[in-house]
């Protein structure tokens, strides 16, 4: 997409020299997976133990080549439940439970540092929940404490930050900035108040404009805002007003996902009516209207369901091709290496995943016994290498150069994916894409259905998985 700006009809989104109709959503809209990763976390196994993570962290000691470290630490606690929440969490108003789960993190932080040698670095932090502010100054600057003491964070180090407008103020907002924040995120998700009693989230305009303020007044670099289409109670002209607010606020990013309503894997979200949730109809025409929206008011679609404006890192990334998709979603950071921390943290070391026990009981226990409390993996093979190159190079809207993937990888690319290139036919024909001998390239009105073009690359879909996938739109 080589310019921000955009337009809706009642039927087409139309972005410069080209419209993209209703049909053609209609017909690419099937679900599939996100792809932070691939293979994705459904595909991790239970034979991946603390022992091959291990190997993995330890291999990297010393090596040439090492990339940054990124650092996630899950802190799972939150005082009331969201209806719509698939993260893990714990609801609890008991705040003397964040100051044990500290102790446990500092005792899997320092085994983890261990084993990585004094030479690797840190660009990036990101801080997940549940809900992080749930933590009070002193346990926030305990756990910033921990962390320096066991990474070097470089000067230009990304620390992020996700929080509930409802559990802060300007003195909240301060300390985090003294700590080194410099990315924060709020979930907002919609402004209506009949949306936000029926997902038991209320936060009022006043309170997220005051938060939005005090983090700009407090040197936050970049702001986030997550909204969700498709909760109960919500209407085309009640997101439109909804949208009227945000734009008001003017994020420098904007998150808009597809709410994914799963009763069945997520138990907080049967104490939502599915009579109260907009028909797939209204979805598309609300997803329709929030595009042309946001495009008509200078955000720029990076992908998926991520904007951001002119001048943010994501959109220069993306126009100097070093976008990048990790667990995190969209990001400027390279190919780093990925820690994660606490009850479900997911890292990436080299050519493995790992993803840590759920439950708070296992977390304890495993590191009471001096244990690294992972509980599923993944080795990657040469071609899951491979694939993973492809698809999150489709994912970041990236050419895909044969030459280079056949220097890289010793792989003829037309003969290696032979049955992969015959399935892109359909997205050809659609104008999603363009092929020659060299390589290939996603359009501009391939970006929306990048989920789709990637699947074709996907060796996993087609075998039995417990996930529910969402749909692509």
């Amino acid at each position: 997409m080589s310019a921000p700006n955009a337009a809706v009809s009642d039927n087409t989104v139309s972005f410069p020299d080209i419209e993209i109709s209703e049909a053609l959503i209609r017909r690419f809209d099937s679900s599939g997976p996100r792809y932070t990763s691939y293979p994705t976390a459904d595909r991790f196994n239970a034979e991946f133990d603390q022992n091959d993570y291990l190997g993995y962290l330890s291999s990297r000691v010393g090596a040439s080549n090492n990339p940054l470290l990124s650092v996630y630490v899950h802190l799972p606690f939150c005082e009331s439940l969201c209806y719509f929440c698939a993260c893990n969490k714990i609801i609890t108003q008991d705040h003397e439970r964040s100051a044990e789960y500290l102790r446990y993190l500092d005792k899997e932080i320092a085994l983890v540092a261990d084993q990585l040698g004094p030479d690797r670095k840190t660009g990036q932090l990101h801080l997940g929940g549940g809900t992080p502010t749930f933590l009070n100054t002193a346990e926030l600057t305990h756990l910033m404490d921990t962390l320096r003491r066991h990474f070097e964070f470089t000067p230009d180090a990304e620390l992020g930050v996700e929080i509930d407008p409802r559990t802060v103020n300007d003195k909240t907002l301060n300390m985090l900035s003294g700590l080194g924040f410099n990315r924060t995120s709020f979930g907002v998700q919609d402004f209506d108040p009949d949306v936000q009693a029926a997902v038991n989230r209320i936060q009022p305009l006043a309170m997220v404009e005051a938060a939005l303020n005090a983090s700009r007044q407090a040197g936050f670099e970049s702001v986030n805002i997550d909204l969700i289409y498709g909760l109960p109670k919500q209407t085309l002209a009640s997101f439109d007003h909804t949208l009227d607010k945000v734009l008001r606020l003017s994020p420098d990013r904007i998150a808009l996902y597809n709410y994914a309503h799963l009763p069945s894997r997520f138990k907080a979200q049967r104490l939502i009516k599915a009579a109260d949730l907009p028909s797939a109809e209204e979805r598309l025409q609300i997803f329709l209207m929030s595009m042309r929206r946001l495009l008509e008011a200078g955000y720029v679609y990076i992908g998926l369901d991520h904007f951001a404006k002119p001048d943010d890192e994501l959109n220069k990334a993306r126009l100097d091709k070093s976008l990048h998709r990790n667990f995190q979603g969209y990001t400027t950071r390279a190919e780093y290496d990925m820690v994660g921390f606490g009850v479900s943290a997911i890292g990436k070391v080299g050519r493995s995943y790992s993803a840590s026990v759920r439950s708070l009981k296992a977390y304890y226990q495993y590191l009471d016994e001096g244990r690294l409390p992972i509980e599923r993996g993944y080795k990657l093979t040469d071609d899951d290498v491979l694939r993973r190159q492809i698809i999150m190079t489709l994912m970041c809207s990236m050419p895909l150069d044969f030459q280079a993937i056949r220097q890289e990888h010793g792989i003829d690319f037309s003969s290696y994916f032979d049955a992969e290139l015959k399935r892109l036919a359909q997205f050809e024909e659609a104008g999603m894409l363009v092929r020659d001998e060299n390589g290939l390239c996603i359009t501009p009105k391939g970006r929306l259905f990048v989920r789709a073009i990637g699947m074709v690359f996907d060796k996993f879909l087609g075998r039995p998985t417990v996930s529910t996938y969402s749909k692509l739109i």
